[in-house]
């Protein structure tokens, strides 16, 4: 069959619930894997690769930033990482927390600086989207600033800040939405109408429940999402919810919220099993992911991976509404031959 539609409209007819030639099918990978995927296949390029395994890749816009100069290994937070090589591939962890001496909000005040908006120049987004021509689908914007906030006060103390300084989460990520909302105003402003996708993303879940209580989840988090998910919605874009773990009982609430598509569906934790999340959720999400990328990919056969795939479509694509896509980034450890089976299957039983 002979794909009759480009990657951003199937994305655009799925998230419409309309027929698509094909069920899409979106890439997230680390570099690693990436690179052991195009040398398999014998791809000089990634747009190479997409184009193979008819991959619906979805791409990311934003700033450049241009303020003042950092040291190695800082960003604009003062946040410092390493790369850590643990063998399987090399990852960039976080070694210094600028915030995480600090007791009162104001310490933070008197002492540090924050980013500004103006940091950051938007003027070559432009160029950049009119070189893809409208052929593939463009995310821009978004949050995610309680992973920042655990950057500036350390994992252990942002999660303990929720209870002994609740003054000094409120203050902090006051600060950081705002950053998002004006860097994703500003990328609407650059492109208008052209970012399909908004990133509004925090991970609330383990493998066996919430990370956070449902009471800290509201008090700190939701109604500040809520600003972005407005936001975006009225530029026209869907908010593409992140979301890790066993999150299925604050899922209603992001539905209220106002999230379009759920990812990334990690359906062997508790309470995340695709039969309940599609009879409950379906009518009112687009599911992407479902790809189990702790043992399908990495450590089955082709043929597992082959039969997870009919079972992705059968249950979470029923009647419209799946993206297909690994559960967050495909690691190094995981097969090529693996990856490809999942492409060639998803393709092969995603004609619709």
């Amino acid at each position: 069959m002979t794909d009759q539609l480009t990657p951003r409209e199937r994305w655009l007819k799925v998230l419409k619930r309309e027929k698509v030639d094909h069920m899409p099918m979106d890439y997230w990978a680390t570099p690693e894997a990436t690179h052991n995927l195009m040398s398999y296949l014998g791809c000089s390029t990634e747009e190479e690769m997409y184009k193979r395994l008819n991959i619906d890749k979805v791409m990311g816009v934003g700033p450049r930033y241009v303020g003042p100069p950092l040291a190695k290994d800082e960003d604009a937070f003062g946040v410092r990482y390493r790369d850590i090589d643990y063998g399987s591939g090399i990852y960039s962890e976080c070694v210094y927390n600028p915030l995480a001496k600090y007791q009162s909000v104001r310490e933070i005040e008197s002492e540090y600086r924050w980013p500004s908006p103006d940091w950051y120049d938007y003027a070559h987004i432009k160029k950049q989207v009119e070189a893809w021509d409208d052929h593939w689908p463009i995310r821009g914007g978004g949050s995610e600033p309680f992973l920042t906030y655990c950057h500036l006060r350390g994992q252990q103390q942002a999660l303990m800040d929720l209870i002994l300084y609740p003054e000094i989460v409120n203050y902090c990520l006051d600060k950081l939405f705002e950053l998002c909302y004006i860097n994703t105003l500003r990328i609407y402003e650059e492109i208008p109408n052209k970012v399909m996708l908004t990133y509004v993303a925090e991970d609330m879940g383990t493998q066996e429940n919430l990370l956070f209580s449902p009471a800290q989840i509201h008090e700190f988090l939701l109604p500040r999402m809520k600003r972005i998910i407005d936001l975006a919605h009225e530029a026209g874009a869907y908010v593409f919810h992140h979301n890790d773990g066993a999150i299925r009982e604050i899922i209603p609430d992001m539905i209220e919220l106002g999230i379009d598509i759920l990812n990334p569906i990690q359906w062997r934790c508790r309470g995340m099993d695709r039969e309940g999340l599609k009879k409950d959720f379906g009518q009112s999400l687009i599911f992407h992911g479902g790809m189990d990328n702790q043992t399908t990919l990495a450590f089955g056969s082709v043929d597992d991976v082959r039969q997870e795939v009919q079972e992705n479509i059968r249950i979470l694509g029923a009647g419209g509404g799946y993206i297909l896509a690994p559960c967050h980034n495909i690691q190094a450890v995981s097969p090529p031959e693996n990856i490809v089976a999942m492409y060639e299957a998803g393709y092969e039983f995603g004609q619709t």
